[in-house]
């Protein structure tokens, strides 16, 4: 028997840069940062101010007031954002095969709101006055819980928590769940918000983000450049509707693109920083490629996981080299984290999202403020202006704390 092919039939993301596909994708075209001052809480005495905050969300839009008062902000902005994709896939607002519907979603975190907020009222007020629903609000798996309940996805229900690397690696399980015959649909992707003071402080003390921009926050976020110092954290939440390929045509669905392959890794280095060696994502890139049956060069473009750390950006560089060999210096890589930020557990789905518009339209997002090129980092980053260019296959690069490597190869689709 054939291996069933998967496609990408719906699309939805909350984001720095907009909610809707045109909106963020004309924005990162443009090169518009979406960073900007902290306004969740006061961040005035830390040496970091900024974010990618998500302006003006209202949950209300999408969801009943009573269900989003019970709903951690990771699990609104994953709710809205799957809202979004599944209109968007011509899906009925409940599932026409609930027992072939599943949901592979992800979150670095979960509830750190609800955590935080439940934790402070307990010190200050005692235990009569935490709300029942507090709890159950910060465990990672509700966002997935509240996607499945809202469209009835009666079929596996799964989460993964794999830090940077979570909702590429949810978009590449979703897939096996297809080729495997368990699912015909899959709502996949990943969410994160948690842009509160002792998210911003750990990852102050832990010397990852950038602190010399407070008053220029769109030019942080800066990966690939000498002068670059640290990422910047953001939010979000990014949504696919992954499908089996007869069943999208049977129902005349729009087919983005196809996920031709994909692969994790591990490092089995250290919990924070990335192997110098690169071992870890060479390996899930070669598998990711090999997954799709595709030569290395074969891939048009690859939208790298480009943090602005000082670490991440030669490593991967290198790692890019290590598989790519001489076409490494051939391939344009984008990444987009120089405008949406670091959305940790959803940055993996947003960028998969951005890999089926360039693919659909022909344009490569730049990598903005990218001024001074470090020896290290010799590629072709795609500075600052996209560029248009034909692709018909992109690899996307997700890596994360504790070692965690996930990639995506997404193609053109052809009958």
């Amino acid at each position: 028997m054939k291996t069933p092919r998967v496609v990408i039939t719906g699309l939805g993301a909350i984001t720095p840069l907009g909610v809707t596909l045109e909106g963020i994708w004309n924005n990162l075209l443009e090169g518009r940062s979406g960073v900007r001052k902290i306004t969740q809480f006061d961040a005035s005495g830390l040496p970091c101010q900024i974010a990618g905050e998500i302006p003006d969300f209202n949950p209300t839009d999408y969801i009943d007031k009573k269900e989003a008062r019970r709903l951690a902000r990771s699990s609104q902005i994953a709710l809205a954002a799957a809202m979004i994709a599944v209109e968007d896939a011509g899906l009925p607002a409940t599932m026409p095969e609930p027992e072939r519907s599943a949901v592979y979603f992800g979150t670095g975190i979960g509830g750190l709101d609800v955590f935080e907020d439940s934790s402070r009222v307990f010190h200050a007020k005692g235990y009569s006055r935490v709300n029942p629903f507090s709890l159950p609000g910060t465990i990672p798996n509700m966002p997935a819980f509240a996607i499945g309940r809202q469209f009835q996805c009666l079929g596996p229900n799964f989460t993964i928590t794999t830090a940077c690397a979570t909702s590429t690696q949810a978009i590449g399980e979703a897939c096996e769940l297809i080729r495997r015959g368990a699912a015909d649909i899959v709502i996949s992707g990943g969410t994160e918000a948690m842009i509160r003071d002792f998210a911003i402080v750990g990852f102050i003390a832990m010397r990852a983000l950038t602190t010399s921009y407070n008053d220029n926050p769109e030019q942080a976020s800066r990966p690939f450049d000498l002068n670059r110092e640290g990422f910047v954290f953001s939010e979000g939440a990014g949504v696919l509707v992954v499908e089996e390929l007869e069943h999208a045509r049977k129902r005349g669905a729009h087919i983005y693109a196809e996920i031709a392959g994909h692969a994790a890794s591990s490092d089995g280095f250290h919990i924070a920083a990335p192997d110098p060696e690169a071992a870890g994502p060479a390996r899930a890139m070669r598998w990711a490629l090999q997954d799709a049956k595709l030569r290395a060069e074969e891939i048009d473009h690859i939208n790298a996981h480009g943090t602005s750390t000082v670490l991440n950006d030669p490593t991967e560089t290198r790692a890019i080299k290590s598989v790519f060999g001489d076409h490494a210096y051939h391939v344009p890589i984008s990444s987009t984290k120089s405008m949406f930020g670091h959305a940790m557990g959803a940055s993996g789905a947003l960028e998969a999202i951005v890999c089926t518009q360039v693919i659909q339209h022909g344009w490569l997002p730049p990598t903005i403020n990218y001024e001074t090129p470090d020896p290290e980092c010799d590629l072709d980053y795609v500075p600052n202006q996209a560029r248009q260019v034909e692709v018909n296959a992109t690899l996307s690069n997700s890596f994360g704390l504790g070692g965690q490597n996930a990639c995506l190869v997404i193609k053109r689709y052809t009958e």
